[in-house]
């Protein structure tokens, strides 16, 4: 059974989660479809991503019952090889890993309930748009373990150390508004699919060298000392000015019509 759509429209992906009657609990055909979803639209000429999931939740979390294949296994022989991600990431760190790894931005759509590797797969993207009814828990905490999905890279970039150890040790599940207020949602939207959608339309529409080179950028700032950042400044810029895609945004800005990007 499919456990992912994807899509094109307008150079947007749009991938959505298609569990719906177990609300898009994540198993092991979850694992490798979102992951090939990924790899798929690495590959592809979008210049943006919508992630969403189908039915009354973006995704609930892991799908327990799925996991009896690590029953009498060694927990390290299964999580400790670095089996995808260039080597850095084991499968289930992949699943929000190879979405933050993108070279385009990545919008997540969210409504119902975004727990444990939901919540993990939604920090994968670049933004986040949330239902105002929707729910948020760091959930691993429930079952005895840690996030252990990428979200201890992705969750220290966006919250405070007391607000990430809060969620973390008590597994509680916060609204809409709570997670806007600690950085976890970027916007809250009545529907946050239709507001991804038009937001993707904005950025689509914008010269794709200079989103990639954005994003680069980003990525670079929010780690790398102050000499790296400027001189990354710099080398992305000298790429861009000039090139095809800076000359047609500026005759199109002059021309007052649409740039067309080839």
């Amino acid at each position: 059974m499919s456990r992912v759509s994807i899509t094109y429209e307008n150079h947007i992906a749009f991938v959505r989660l298609t569990r719906a009657d177990k609300m898009n609990a994540v198993d092991q055909e979850m694992i490798d479809a979102v992951i090939a979803a990924g790899n798929e639209v690495a590959a592809s000429d979008a210049r943006c991503v919508v992630l969403s999931g189908e039915g009354k939740a973006f995704c609930a979390g892991i799908d327990i019952s799925g996991l009896s294949g690590m029953v009498g296994k060694d927990p390290a022989e299964l999580l400790m090889p670095r089996s995808h991600g260039n080597g850095t990431t084991n499968q289930w760190q992949e699943v929000a890993m190879v979405w933050s790894r993108m070279d385009i931005p990545v919008i997540a759509a969210i409504h119902g309930a975004c727990f444990g590797a939901g919540l993990q797969l939604a920090l994968g993207a670049d933004i986040r748009i949330a239902a105002p009814d929707a729910k948020f828990a760091v959930m691993e905490m429930k079952w005895g373990i840690v996030p252990d999905m990428g979200g201890m890279v992705l969750l220290p970039k966006l919250v405070r150390s007391d607000v990430l150890r809060r969620l973390t040790y008590t597994a509680e599940p916060i609204g809409t508004a709570q997670a806007e207020r600690w950085g976890l949602v970027t916007e809250v939207a009545e529907d946050p699919l239709a507001a991804a959608t038009a937001l993707a339309e904005v950025i689509a529409g914008k010269s794709p060298s200079a989103v990639r080179a954005a994003k680069r950028l980003i990525s670079l700032a929010e780690v790398a000392g102050e000499a790296a950042v400027l001189e990354a400044e710099s080398r992305e810029q000298a790429a861009l000015l000039g090139k095809p895609h800076q000359m047609e945004v500026v005759a199109a800005e002059f021309g007052k019509r649409t740039a067309v990007f080839k």
